[in-house]
């Protein structure tokens, strides 16, 4: 599908956006407009070209990329100026295409060579506006000046069409890769934010939720242990009302950041929502989550987790061990709160493990 440039959208380009694209085309524009002087030089020389047009012929292509830059960036509205610009690249390319005489090479290297970024930049859209620049600027050169056709292209022309030929495609193809991967960075940077809690850092609860519902499945198909933790936060309305959500929130901060530096690299915390997290504990056993979460409700009870007010919590922790008679992963984790609730009930700050229910023994 092309992409479509209106006038709603050039009007809504940020200001700094613009800025970016008018530099991005910058290098592009001055060697591949050097690269075309060459290209045009070669036919201008066999046609024995007056120093006039070679005059013309350097202004259009060593002089324009250094105008053509701060017009667009002293503009108020850089984006719109640098597709002019381009549209400008266009019309002058089919001026020399008329020049030189519709020459066969050099004219359908030209005129391919400048199609060629207006596609990656605008679509076929953008593509046609600037074809139609680049034939009224041929038409009127062939008109105004009555120049001579010269369709063969000699063995000089064809070999300086070559270096436009060879390294302007190279250039282009750099240009849009560091935007490809620009683009691909902010896209991983964006589904990093949108998988992760604001406040804790830790994954938010429908992306941990995702991480137990895979480590489920994975652990019913090889057979490998693994546990759930389900953690929450002792009296924490009571921080709250006390000290006020800001405090609350440094709390939620400071316990998240005892997670990340208690567990092991594979292991994965998130924020289950309010003062609750959990915990995947991938490869361990029922045993093994228990000594794990001791460990963390140790630190946290000990730990100072808002310096101005000295602010200290504890938590209580349910642990599930993954039996593969549940029925699926919320199952799983269901069994986790039920050991949270039996923390809680019997004194808070401590770490109940759930023990699943004896299987029937056959008749």
């Amino acid at each position: 599908m092309d992409r479509t440039i209106d006038q709603g959208e050039l009007a809504g380009r940020p200001l700094d956006e613009g800025l970016r694209f008018a530099q991005r085309m910058y290098l592009p524009r001055t060697l591949g407009l050097a690269l075309g002087a060459v290209c045009i030089g070669g036919a201008l020389w066999q046609q024995g070209a007056p120093p006039l047009v070679w005059a013309a012929l350097m202004v259009n292509t060593l002089v324009w990329p250094h105008i053509a830059y701060p017009l667009a960036g002293h503009s108020r509205s850089p984006y719109r100026a640098e597709l002019r610009n381009l549209m400008v690249d266009s019309a002058s390319g089919g001026a020399w295409v008329a020049v030189i005489g519709l020459n066969l090479v050099p004219s359908a290297v030209l005129i391919s060579m400048l199609a060629m970024d207006k596609v990656s930049i605008g679509g076929m859209r953008f593509l046609a506006r600037c074809l139609a620049a680049q034939a009224a600027a041929a038409a009127a050169v062939l008109i105004a000046v009555g120049v001579e056709l010269r369709l063969e292209t000699t063995m000089l022309e064809a070999i300086a069409s070559l270096p436009l030929l060879i390294a302007y495609p190279i250039t282009v193809g750099f240009t849009t890769y560091r935007l490809a991967r620009r683009v691909r960075q902010q896209n991983q940077l964006l589904a990093a934010l949108s998988s992760t809690d604001g406040l804790s850092k830790l994954l938010n609860r429908s992306h941990w939720e995702g991480v137990v519902a895979s480590e489920f499945q994975r652990c019913r198909r090889i057979g490998h242990p693994s546990a759930v933790m389900m953690i929450d936060i002792d009296h924490f309305k009571a921080i709250n009302d006390r000290h006020g959500h800001p405090v609350g929130d440094e709390v939620i901060r400071a316990v998240a950041g005892i997670l990340r530096d208690t567990l092991r690299l594979h292991d994965v915390p998130g924020r289950y929502g309010g003062e609750e997290f959990g915990v995947v504990l991938p490869g361990t056993d029922g045993r093994g989550a228990e000594v794990i979460a001791e460990r963390i409700r140790a630190r946290i009870e000990s730990a100072v987790l808002e310096a101005h007010n000295g602010v200290r919590a504890t938590v209580s922790i349910g642990v599930a061990a993954f039996d593969p008679r549940s029925a699926d992963y919320a199952e799983w984790m269901a069994h986790a709160d039920r050991a949270l609730y039996r923390a809680k009930e019997t004194g808070r700050n401590r770490a109940v493990r759930h023990v699943p229910a004896q299987a029937p023994s056959s008749a």
